[in-house]
């Protein structure tokens, strides 16, 4: 049997990216924005599920006298997340492409939410291992489900900026999770938080259930928005324009997608850019605790700050990103421009060890948070920018996603080890995160050479 082997890129875009970048005018008034209303849905659980995976990044502090917890198992706790969150981004993309967005986030966040609220019961190390393995399986649908859902919601030269609206769930959640966390504990202590958060994601299970759709069902859909979003460039399993194509193209399988060098330098590129963010969602809170000697009523105050001087930076990175293309970049020239300058710029990160001042310091976190956040608008955009056929948006997302969350069981480990070999100091562990954003930048400029549909032929 014959492999599908890659056809060499050219420097001229695509016809099927013209169309996408010249389509139809936007259709205008409420009627034709439902596709809005669907990020908006994703929007939410990827807020409530940053929350429910932020609460034990904050309550850590304080579960570590009841449950007794030394400094050498901090980091294996954090870290046991994202190795059941890792692996199962593979086989979740896959199910996602099979069985829809929709049933698939919605099975994830009943599995999350129920651990979140058992996490609150355990009583030992052991159970709060398990507990953490648990929440990182049921957590692993909803980054290739909301990228699923923006590839077939939305055209080429909107995607960025709807991207980077679900997106910013991960930075909202991150903020509102340090104060409502924080009140939760003063108020009736760590269990009570996990208790809460908890139940909120049952909630967001229940309207997403109801109110999220895909756009075959149609409903409440205009004839004219589905026109626009379809010549756009949304990767609809209907759209014409891919069946036109189909019948001419060797079918993909899932293992040939590894054969590409734009699908290896995603998944290094977004390794070192998640490296960096999961410092902000699991040692942020300890680093002001520990280095600059914040108490729990500035913890609560400070640590929301660079999560939401992040919301501006994700949308200011959608935004350049579609701007860009309506002005007649290519999507490869576009994309990378923000990829590269978004991790040049976190790299900053590395300087807050020089500053005296915790205000600085914190001015410099945030500063890097947003540029990460810059980034991640077009890191969220490239599975549906470089899939072969509209099948393969999740799988994508999800082989992107397993590289970049390696980063979150590596990150919190290698942090804490050195963190225990350096007596406490956080010098070591922002001088990587510095250092990797820059191989970040330098993978995105020069590994992935073009972002454009795979193309295969048959060998």
């Amino acid at each position: 049997m014959k492999t599908p082997r890659a056809v060499p890129a050219t420097d001229q875009p695509s016809p099927a990216q013209d169309e996408a970048t010249t389509g139809p005018p936007r259709p205008r008034g409420p009627r034709h924005n439902t596709r809005w209303l669907m990020v908006f849905l994703c929007f939410l659980g990827m807020t409530v599920n940053y929350v429910d995976r932020a609460t034990i990044s904050i309550s850590l502090p304080y579960m570590t006298d009841d449950l007794h917890i030394g400094p050498e198992w901090q980091g294996v706790i954090l870290s046991m997340f994202f190795v059941t969150y890792a692996l199962g981004q593979l086989p979740a993309g896959a199910l996602i492409d099979r069985y829809g967005e929709k049933r698939m986030f919605a099975i994830g966040g009943l599995i999350w939410s129920l651990v979140t609220v058992g996490t609150g019961f355990v009583r030992g190390i052991g159970s709060l291992l398990f507990a953490r393995l648990a929440l990182g399986a049921g957590e692993a649908p909803a980054y290739p489900s909301c990228a699923k859902s923006v590839s077939r919601w939305f055209p080429v030269r909107e995607r960025a900026l709807a991207n980077s609206v679900w997106d910013n769930g991960a930075r909202a959640g991150t903020a509102v999770a340090a104060p409502v966390v924080t009140a939760l504990i003063a108020w009736q202590g760590w269990r009570m938080a996990f208790w809460v958060t908890g139940a909120v994601a049952l909630l967001w299970v229940a309207l997403w259930l109801k109110a999220y759709r895909e756009p075959s069902a149609r409903g409440g859909l205009s004839a004219e928005e589905r026109a626009y979003v379809t010549a756009g460039g949304a990767r609809l399993e209907e759209n014409p324009a891919e069946k036109t194509t189909a019948p001419e193209e060797p079918a993909v399988r899932w293992r040939d997608l590894f054969r590409h060098r734009t699908v290896w330098g995603m998944m290094i590129g977004f390794f070192c850019l998640n490296y960096v963010i999961y410092f902000f969602i699991t040692w942020f809170p300890s680093y002001l605790v520990d280095a600059r000697g914040f108490d729990l009523l500035k913890l609560g105050f400070y640590g929301a700050l660079p999560g939401i001087v992040a919301i501006g930076g994700s949308l200011l990175g959608g935004w350049t990103s579609d701007t860009l293309l309506r002005r007649g970049w290519s999507v490869s020239r576009a994309r990378k421009t923000c990829l590269v300058c978004g991790m040049l710029f976190s790299s900053v990160i590395a300087f807050a060890v020089l500053v005296p001042s915790a205000m600085w310091a914190l001015a410099l976190l945030s500063v890097s948070y947003a540029s990460l956040a810059f980034s991640a608008a077009s890191v969220a955009s490239l599975p549906a920018d470089v899939a072969p056929t509209p099948r393969h948006v999740a799988s994508l997302g999800g082989i992107q996603n397993f590289a970049s969350n390696l980063a979150g069981v590596l990150g919190s480990t290698t942090t804490g080890l050195l963190l225990g070999f350096f007596h406490h100091s956080f010098v070591a562990p922002l001088m990587l995160s510095g250092a990797l954003c820059i191989v970040g930048a330098l993978t995105y400029g020069l590994v992935i050479k073009r972002v454009e549909p795979l193309r295969l032929t048959a060998a």
